[in-house]
């Protein structure tokens, strides 16, 4: 039988861990359940389109057009390239900028933590304004420059819309990724780093054989929520969208999910495509953390 203390404990820990529980299921758990629900249901209109309207049960009819809509499904190709462009330049460029804010090279740390970090602090509706006016030929100073050198590159067409969005969301979480790491780097062993100066390493042989490994649970972490984020793209291709139809309404996942709803008012196939995308990030983040746990214990 638990003691009293033990018992204290436990009621000291369930207190302070009810509020979150409680949030969690207000704002993820009822949304999760709610889309659900509405999923197996599509909505008639009777009477020519002049009567009412009336909800009707489909089953899986909704997860079934989701699937086989070749909209959703170029969504998710649209999501790997994105990714494959997007994680590298995001975990390695904050990675490389983190060990740089840890060496002796940086003497104003603080106030580079504070430059790197504040695009991530500027609201959206202000950076969608500045992505929209540097990509807009005849606004833009930066493609006035590219085309004084003889570079002729549109930044809001469809093949470079992928790169186009993965600049927006770097240049936005780069410094948010780069905090974490360098959070981490202050907790390697300062004796560590010593004992293998002693042994004559480098500063670079130091940061890859001894300060990546020991932050690689940080690095796995950043890289999981950068692959959720990355399943949940939206801002960024809606930005571009909102400059040039290039790319159109469905590029991706989230915004086949708000064309179905608001513009085709079909909020059972939204609903329907929205938990896929929500068992899809879920699966892809089981994977990532079982392949980062497999790399630790090897």
């Amino acid at each position: 039988m638990a003691s009293p203390s033990a018992r204290a404990q436990r009621r000291t820990a369930a207190l302070l861990l009810a509020p979150f529980f409680v949030l969690f299921a207000a704002v993820t758990l009822a949304p999760l359940v709610y889309a659900g629900r509405m999923s197996l249901f599509t909505t008639h209109t009777s009477g020519l389109g002049f009567g009412g309207t009336e909800e009707v049960f489909a089953g899986l009819d909704n997860y079934a057009n989701a699937l086989s809509d070749p909209a959703f499904r170029d969504g998710f190709l649209t999501i790997a390239v994105y990714v494959a462009v997007y994680i590298p330049l995001m975990i390695g460029g904050a990675l490389v900028l983190a060990l740089l804010l840890d060496s002796a090279l940086v003497r104003a740390r603080v106030f580079f933590q504070l430059a790197l970090f504040l695009p991530h602090a500027v609201p959206g509706l202000i950076a969608a304004l500045i992505w929209v006016y540097l990509y807009t030929p005849g606004l833009s100073p930066v493609i006035d420059l590219l085309n004084s050198g003889g570079l002729d590159i549109s930044f809001l067409s469809a093949d470079n819309a992928v790169f186009s969005a993965a600049n927006i969301a770097v240049w936005e979480w780069i410094g948010y990724n780069m905090v974490i790491f360098y959070a981490a780097l202050q907790s390697v062993p300062r004796e560590t780093l010593d004992a293998a100066k002693i042994d004559g390493a480098g500063g670079i042989r130091t940061a890859l054989s001894i300060k990546v490994p020991m932050i690689r649970p940080a690095i796995s972490l950043a890289v999981l929520f950068t692959v959720i984020g990355s399943v949940q793209l939206f801002t960024e291709p809606k930005v571009i969208y909102s400059a040039s139809s290039a790319i159109g309404s469905s590029w991706t996942p989230n915004m086949y999910v708000q064309t179905a709803a608001f513009t085709h008012n079909d909020f059972g196939l939204a609903a329907a495509a929205s938990v896929l995308i929500a068992l899809f990030a879920a699966v892809l983040s089981f994977l990532v953390t079982r392949l980062s746990r497999s790399r630790r214990q090897s």
